[in-house]
């Protein structure tokens, strides 16, 4: 294969030398493989990774202002809110020649859509003076204040212009407080009011029934998988089928089947005011609430914390019980000191699956959860679809990115991640 002289580098075949040689089929054999997995790679970069950072940056871009209202900004830097009056001449012009542009740009609803979100009201200003400056000659129709507040009062009011003034910077935090309960004031970042404070409760409310959920499917979980690695093969497949029949039929079918099911006219209460344990006119009230959205949600996530469990629960020896048993533990000292520890990682893979699944969902929640069992996703759904408030909705989003993955992190300190196995 090779040949060697007394003083000279080993060579390859073809007369090269062997390193430089086992070098490159070493270079080549890492570029196929690169490029075998580089589909894969492309499709999570696509996926995954860049509609990740889109939702970071519309987190905090705020463009629309500065670019739509470039003179007005500057304008606006003079000016001092604390002053109680509203602003010169001078910004009013400046806003008059944006405005004239941005209408002829079709922008200037945009900018009062995105100020809006921060003090309602303002959106009907902007396209109010979008049609009335479109028809003014700049450089002979001033001085343009009068006009502006013959057009609405409210052109005079302080908070309008700081309102403008406070989200003028091409990069904002004002989402972020506002997905807190807290806001941009004059006196700097204030408490949203009491009326208007919903996000921190739906946050805790998210975390909590997903918490709920997860222990609920774990309770109901662990007897079934502990059948499904006991049983003999035959009766272990027929209940396996059981297990993954739902995943055989569409989530809305499942969640509407709920949501019949439970309703005071529904199966349920049908049946327990036939055997006379509920009367008829006081019928239990179990969808539209919490309640309805722990037990459809619990239904739906049940297979994904069974099977993790069932996977670990097969690799655990019979012989351990036995020797456990051969030393005089009763079964319950067995099952406890011995089998319980062992399926462990099994539990924590399907606990961790589970909870996460969990406080993204929102088909379920929105149709069985009524106004009380709703979880933040629907409300990050809500303004992506109903109020286009994109750049809140992306903050939302980030939150509860940053609380997985601080869960995730402490769980790996506590638990150990290595500790969870799938099989």
């Amino acid at each position: 294969m090779a040949d060697t002289t007394q003083n000279g580098p080993v060579l390859a075949a073809d007369g090269t030398p062997l390193k430089r040689s086992l070098s490159r089929a070493l270079r080549m054999q890492k570029t196929r493989a690169l490029m075998l997995v580089a589909p894969l790679l492309l499709f999570v970069l696509i996926t995954f990774l860049l509609p990740i950072a889109d939702m970071l940056f519309r987190s905090v871009e705020n463009n629309i202002v500065s670019d739509t209202l470039p003179k007005t900004v500057v304008a606006l830097r003079e000016w001092d809110p604390a002053s109680g009056e509203a602003p010169g001449e001078e910004v009013y012009a400046a806003l008059a020649a944006d405005l004239q542009v941005a209408e002829e740009n079709k922008t200037h609803t945009r900018v009062g859509t995105r100020l809006n979100y921060e003090n309602p009201g303002i959106s009907s200003l902007f396209r109010k003076a979008g049609r009335r400056v479109s028809k003014w000659d700049i450089e002979t129709d001033g001085p343009f204040k009068e006009q502006f507040l013959d057009m609405d009062k409210d052109w005079g009011k302080v908070e309008i212009w700081q309102t403008i003034q406070t989200y003028s910077p091409t990069m904002t935090n004002g989402y972020f407080l506002n997905s807190v309960d807290l806001m941009k004031g004059a006196d700097g970042v204030e408490v949203r009011p009491e009326n208007e404070r919903i996000y921190i409760t739906l946050f805790i409310r998210t975390f909590i029934m997903s918490l709920v959920i997860t222990c609920a499917c774990i309770v109901l979980g662990y007897p079934v998988a502990w059948l499904l690695a006991n049983l003999p093969t035959r009766s272990a497949n027929m209940l396996m089928i059981l297990v993954l029949l739902p995943f055989w039929t569409s989530l809305l079918v499942r969640t509407s089947a709920w949501k019949v099911m439970l309703q005071q006219q529904g199966v349920i209460n049908e049946t327990l005011v036939w055997l006379g344990l509920v009367a008829d006119d006081a019928r239990l009230v179990m969808i539209n609430n919490q309640f309805g959205t722990i037990v459809a949600m619990t239904h739906i996530l049940l297979p994904f914390m069974i099977l993790p469990m069932y996977s670990v629960m097969q690799t655990i020896n019979p012989s351990y019980l036995r020797a456990a048993k051969s030393l005089g533990a009763t079964n319950w000292t067995a099952f406890w000191r011995v089998y319980f520890p062992n399926s462990v990682p099994g539990i924590g893979a399907g606990s961790i699956l589970v909870f996460i699944l969990a406080i993204g969902y929102y088909i379920t929640p929105e149709l069985v959860g009524g106004t009380k069992g709703v979880f933040i996703s629907n409300r990050i759904a809500f303004h992506i679809s109903t109020s286009l408030n994109w750049g809140l909705a992306a903050a939302l989003g980030t939150i509860l990115l940053a609380v997985v993955l601080l869960l995730y992190w402490t769980y790996d300190k506590i638990v150990g991640i290595d500790n969870v196995k799938l099989g």
